[in-house]
């Protein structure tokens, strides 16, 4: 939206704000400022539990919903996207981390805070260099699989540490309880009660059980520790050099993870509200968001597509929403943060169980099996890999097969043979077709649809389906010895595609042959002029329509062929020698 000239003091705030500055009045920050309460509400359960999942301390989930938060939503380019910690960057933090230290000591915290600086840097490099388009290739589909994967390892985590903290206490049957109440409670809240904060009730519900359970029946439960400081400490993070090799895989991973889960959401949303979408500013403030995480003990966070859908139901309308959010746990935490002590690590561990059942989406699955098995088979084989490999490793491994799908199938592009199912009657507008094998075809003139580009990796393909085209058929017929190729849908050449139709070309220079262009795209062309082979082709090959195409090549057939020909597929054929159509 460009700047009103009224509003002048909002001119430099803008240039590296956004326009959305000069929207601000106050409508607006009415409707922020209710927004911003349900979103604080939502970061309270869900920081303790991530943070839990990660194997940190329940505070550094919340300090991951402030200064976090308040950066990305101040500096990316996605207006209403809230960014803080999930539970698949939790789940990978804490997979990745524990090879290297025991989750909870000293040198664990360190680390995570090191890894959430790395994560940050690298998203800021991805922005300097603008390679924001590089997540592009981090696909639905592999996300598919690493999220379901990552919903059986989050299930698996909760149901041990539920055993654990059951067998610590020496209460089983009162961490049963404490689980249970909590889990009932977020479950009918979703089910009858959707907008309400299902989290915060259910972990409210299981808190008062906890408490009434040690008042009256001497309960003994494990529960969120108290937090170390009442304020978020400020304080850059302690870097080794071993800490480079150690983590540079791991951060990697978590960077494309991240990125992806950001961007995905930012677009969904930037779709849904028709605003405009800058891939590289959004890494700007996702990499920003993370430095600051990790100067101010959070965990490694990007966008939350949990907590955006609600904030924009909401009313939000601005990132001023996101940024009153973002003070408003702060006030929590600083003020009442012992208060998180009641909280039963029962309750929190009962609702990773549903955070992971969310997490499955069987619909989505039978989608994908529906369209594309392959892709099925990528998504299927990520999930497995994030079962039983690193999670950094399951990442790149799904996105390198992802890759190599994408690549097997640009190196197999189609070549349809086109032509006309009915016989030319006069005054009708025929439409060209895919046709079926048998149906028939001019024996001078084959017409053949490119789909896709010609380089490197397709040449062998597309070579061997024009050397097919070239061999005598079954009865020994020669082949057609004029090709029309439709080029429209072949966007692209390289040199050993150019190098292809350079050999096509020769092979068809003898007297009854040519080849012959519809509509190659301009790209193509310019391609074809810098190495000269518009000049060997020679004019007349190129056609800007099928009729004229036709009704230039058809002309040039052998007569004497024309003359036993019975195929008349063309309404030129009626000027040619031989039997009428």
């Amino acid at each position: 939206m460009p700047l009103s000239p009224s509003a002048p003091p909002f001119k430099h705030w803008a240039r590296w704000l956004g326009a959305w500055v000069a929207e601000v009045n106050g409508a607006t920050l009415r409707a922020d400022a209710l927004a911003a309460v349900l979103a604080a509400v939502l970061a309270v359960p869900q920081g303790i539990a991530f943070a839990a999942l990660a194997g940190l301390p329940p505070t550094w989930g919340l300090y991951a919903s402030i200064l976090p938060t308040a950066v990305a939503a101040l500096l990316g380019s996605s207006r209403l996207m809230i960014t803080g910690p999930t539970n698949a960057l939790s789940l990978a933090l804490s997979a990745g981390l524990a090879p290297l230290a025991v989750a909870g000591s000293p040198e664990y915290l360190r680390l995570a805070l090191v890894l959430t600086l790395f994560v940050g840097v690298i998203q800021l490099a991805v922005w300097a260099l603008r390679l924001g388009a590089v997540t592009h290739f981090i696909s639905p589909t592999v996300l598919l699989g690493f999220t379901s994967g990552a919903a059986l390892l989050i299930a698996l985590h909760a149901a041990q540490a539920w055993r654990q903290e059951a067998g610590a206490a020496g209460d089983s049957r009162a961490t049963l309880f404490v689980g249970v109440l909590a889990l009932a409670v977020a479950a009918a809240a979703r089910r009858w009660w959707p907008r309400a904060p299902g989290l915060l009730l259910a972990l409210g519900a299981a808190t008062l059980l906890a408490a009434l359970g040690v008042w009256q029946w001497g309960w003994q439960l494990a529960t969120v520790a108290a937090p170390a400081e009442a304020w978020p400490p400020l304080a850059w993070p302690q870097l080794q050099w071993q800490d480079l090799p150690r983590l540079a895989t791991l951060a990697l991973a978590l960077t494309l993870v991240a990125l992806g889960q950001s961007i995905a959401i930012a677009k969904a949303l930037a779709a849904r509200t028709g605003q405009a979408f800058d891939v590289n500013r959004e890494c700007l403030g996702q990499g920003l968001a993370n430095v600051a995480g990790a100067c101010s003990s959070a965990l490694v966070s990007c966008g939350s597509l949990n907590r955006s859908a609600p904030h924009i139901e909401a009313g939000a309308r601005t990132p001023l929403a996101a940024v009153m959010a973002a003070v408003l746990v702060l006030l929590l935490v600083g003020w009442a943060g012992t208060a998180l002590t009641w909280v039963p690590m029962a309750a929190i561990d009962a609702l990773l169980l549903l955070v992971a059942w969310s997490l499955v989406d069987p619909d989505q699955w039978r989608e994908l099996w529906r369209v594309d098995r392959r892709e099925a088979g990528v998504a299927a084989g990520t999930l497995l890999a994030t079962l039983v490999l690193p999670l950094e490793v399951a990442v790149l491994a799904g996105v390198a097969a992802s890759l190599v799908l994408y690549l097997h199938r640009t190196a197999h592009p189609a070549l349809r043979s086109m032509g006309f199912v009915a016989a030319p009657q006069p005054g009708q507008d025929r439409r060209f077709v895919v046709l079926a094998p048998g149906a028939p075809e001019c024996p001078q003139l084959k017409l053949l649809r490119m789909e896709g580009p010609v380089w490197y990796g397709a040449e062998a393909h597309v070579a061997d389906a024009l050397r097919q085209l070239r061999v005598p058929n079954a009865e020994g017929a020669l082949p057609p010895g004029h090709l029309l190729v439709m080029g429209k849908s072949m966007n692209f050449i390289d040199p050993a595609g150019a190098a292809l139709w350079e050999r096509e070309r020769a092979l068809r220079s003898e007297p009854g042959q040519g080849l012959y262009f519809h509509r190659p795209r301009p790209e193509v062309v310019a391609a074809w002029e810098r190495s000269g082979f518009l000049q060997r082709l020679g004019p007349g090959h190129i056609f800007p329509d099928k009729r004229s195409a036709i009704a230039a090549i058809v002309p040039q057939l052998d007569p004497a062929i024309c003359a036993r020909c019975r195929a008349r597929v063309f309404e030129e054929c009626a000027a040619q020698p031989g039997p009428p159509a």
